[in-house]
């Protein structure tokens, strides 16, 4: 499909083409690469999981929706890439007719951008959409949304980093806020802190009571743990907005690629005393991007023995990437117990500078209030964007 379009007065054919050679399968995995090259805290993704990511057989996404990639030309130049699908599960579940788009990429002329734009709207009422949501990587957890602020500090593992006209781009086309922004924060370890004083002196009281209690991940349970965590994730965040129920597989193929990784002792579960249930959940692990970045995304098969040998040697970064807790606790002082409990874990260890929380956001209010008692500033926020149709 070609587009004709005016810019700064001078005609050019951006001319939009499906993905389906394996030419052209690379072309698409690698422009991130060649679009980021002078921004020095991109970090590139893990290319395996992006393979897999895009291949129909393979691909989760693919086993409840479809999704086409596309590339973008100027000439013989690559301008742009982006994907565009319907996730037909949740749109059954949340009665909707939405298209979602990510792998999006552009160079900085809006005029491109207007035509990848518009060859997605024209794609969605195609297929009987109503809307068009993301940028989402066909992954709702995984570098999604548009950077608003912070495109200068550290891209930490499951954050994005786009260019900072993109927010731009897609507001000037008529996208709207979908949802709350979600935002990063970061506490700095390397000084002694007396928010975390503060913190441990309310814990005690809290463990006083000796109605909850704290208790690390036990890998050799790992099929109940992954039972417990399938329950929590879906009754801790069934309040927000446009949530879509989780598949058992699903979290276990979010968390199995940290097993690896992960200090069971970080991986912190809370307890209800009274009634034996795991109601709260709060994972510290390294941040591999720091790694990811040093060994190029293991885009190349020289990459691999080096990351092989290196991924288990610490990082500055300990991220938590995920704060879980039953609805009917929040107020009970739970989540004051597995902050202050990690926070006496991890000061006990050598090597972590610095804690990352993301992504969170308003409609979560237990974690960025926690996190302001630690001291912790925000340094990143992120926007997902929504335009309705016509047609």
């Amino acid at each position: 499909m070609l587009h004709f379009v005016e810019n700064l007065g001078e005609t050019m054919t951006v001319e939009i083409r499906q993905m389906k050679t394996r030419q052209e399968k690379e072309s698409f995995l690698i422009f991130p690469w060649q679009h980021y090259q002078n921004d020095p805290v991109w970090t590139p993704p893990l290319m395996p999981d992006v393979r897999e990511r895009i291949d129909e057989k393979r691909g989760a996404w693919f086993k409840r929706g479809i999704a086409e990639f596309y590339l973008v030309f100027d000439g013989e130049q690559t301008v742009g890439s982006f994907c565009v699908g319907v996730d037909q599960k949740a749109n059954e579940t949340n009665s909707k007719q939405e298209a979602v788009f990510g792998f999006f990429e552009v160079i900085e002329d809006f005029v491109v951008a207007e035509a990848m734009f518009a060859f997605m709207e024209t794609w969605a009422l195609a297929h009987n959409m109503h809307s068009l949501y993301g940028p989402f990587n066909l992954d709702y957890e995984d570098n999604y949304g548009a950077l608003l602020e912070g495109f200068e500090t550290p891209q930490v593992m499951l954050c994005a980093q786009t260019k900072p006209y993109y927010a731009y781009y897609f507001t000037k086309h008529g996208f709207e806020k979908a949802r709350a922004d979600n935002i990063a924060m970061r506490i700095d370890l390397t000084e002694e802190r007396p928010e975390f004083v503060k913190l441990n002196k309310m814990a005690d009281r809290i463990r006083e009571r000796g109605t909850y209690s704290i208790r690390h991940a036990d890998f050799s349970r790992w099929d109940e743990e992954i039972d417990i965590l399938h329950k929590l994730l879906n009754r801790s965040l069934a309040h927000l907005e446009g949530h879509i129920p989780w598949e058992r597989p699903a979290v276990e193929s979010l968390v199995s690629q940290f097993r690896r990784i992960a200090d069971e002792d970080l991986i912190l579960f809370a307890v209800d005393n009274t009634t034996g249930e795991t109601i709260g959940f709060l994972p510290g692990t390294p941040d591999m991007n720091e790694h990811f970045k040093r060994f190029d995304g293991l885009r190349h098969w020289w990459n691999y023995p080096g990351f092989l040998l290196n991924f288990k040697k610490p990082t500055d970064c300990l991220t938590v990437k995920s704060v879980l807790l039953l609805p009917e606790y929040w107020g009970g002082g739970v989540a004051i117990l597995m902050f202050d409990e990690l926070v006496q874990r991890i000061l006990k260890l050598d090597g972590y500078t610095w804690i990352d929380l993301s992504l969170t956001s308003s409609e979560n209010p237990q974690t960025p209030r926690i996190a302001h008692k630690l001291g912790a500033e925000t340094y990143r926020s992120y926007r997902v964007f929504r335009k309705l149709l016509d047609g």
